[in-house]
């Protein structure tokens, strides 16, 4: 059977162009930067204060994807990160546990072998992250490696640079060739909104990531001068809004990076509130990349200030 790669291949490109360009006609993509601006700043101070609570503080520390993405990063280190995690649900019976465990694909394993909470999930950033530029085999090959040793769901990098040159036959090559290597594996694709320039951009990413196969859309590596912000979650959560109502298909969303205080979680929060409603309100569908803010949650829900992770 011919891969997707050699599918794509087999047509003109003239016909796989105007095929994006199709896709994104069924949408608003033309926006305007001031007037998001102006939504999401009368949205959050009409909204946010009402979720300041402790209920919703305990929900968000069950989205949690508890990160450690760095230069640093050792078996050691991990094995001592992934028993925080066994610890706290011994400790903490009544607070939900984290959503994921988030590391490189080389920890996969020792997650596994650590790992002792049920429902914890392993993700893997993948597909020569935070750039995604490496050969689509090398971005294949590593993905059904971290797949293989462990991951439950995988976050790769959308090409940015291909989305920016209006590459959008590249971009989607890429995520479904990867989408079909993660099989059943809930597939994250990071658009690094912070790099795309617009509104309009971000929406376009949005979709097409969504057409190509994202079960997630998330914001950001973490890694660019501009991680996440409001505006760039109330783009891409009217994206999730418009593809759910096109196509019935439900896709998840992760605000990442730059998710610094208890207050901007609240406001992430009631982004997928307003525009998504409750059925995104879940551990499943609405997931928070950060670290820091698991323990900022915990002091806030227990009331002192508690450094355990």
């Amino acid at each position: 059977m011919a891969s997707i790669k050699e599918q794509v291949n087999s047509e003109r490109p003239s016909q796989q162009q105007s095929k994006y360009q199709e896709a994104l006609s069924k949408y608003n993509c033309e926006l305007n930067d001031t007037e998001i601006r102006e939504k999401v700043k009368k949205l959050i101070t009409e909204k946010a204060a009402e979720n300041d609570t402790k209920e919703v503080k305990k929900f968000l520390f069950g989205s949690v994807e508890l990160t450690s993405l760095h230069t640093t990063d050792s078996e050691v280190s991990i094995m001592q990160f992934t028993e925080n995690v066994n610890r706290f649900d011994e400790q903490y019976p009544d607070m939900p546990h984290v959503a994921t465990i988030c590391v490189y694909p080389c920890f996969a394993e020792i997650v596994k072998d650590t790992l002792e909470v049920e429902g914890v999930q392993i993700a893997c950033v993948s597909g020569s992250f935070p750039s995604s530029q490496a050969l689509i085999e090398v971005k294949v090959a590593e993905t059904a490696l971290a797949i293989k040793d462990g991951a439950d769901e995988i976050d790769i990098v959308m090409p940015v640079g291909k989305f920016l040159s209006g590459d959008y036959e590249g971009l989607a090559d890429d995520i479904q060739e990867l989408k079909a290597t993660c099989g059943d594996h809930p597939m994250k694709v990071i658009l690094e909104t912070g790099d795309l320039g617009s509104a309009s951009n971000i929406k376009k990413a949005s979709i097409l990531s969504m057409y190509a196969g994202a079960d997630y859309i998330k914001t950001s590596t973490g890694k660019e001068k501009i991680s996440a912000t409001p505006e760039a979650a109330y783009i891409m959560c009217e994206a999730i809004k418009e593809y759910y109502e096109e196509t019935g298909i439900q896709i998840g969303f992760k605000p990442a990076g730059g998710i610094n205080t208890v207050m901007d979680a609240i406001i992430y929060y009631t982004i997928v509130k307003e525009v998504l409603g409750e059925k995104w309100l879940t551990h499943k569908w609405f997931r928070l990349g950060t670290s820091r803010l698991a323990n900022l949650l915990l002091s806030e829900v227990e009331g002192q200030e508690i450094k355990f992770f």
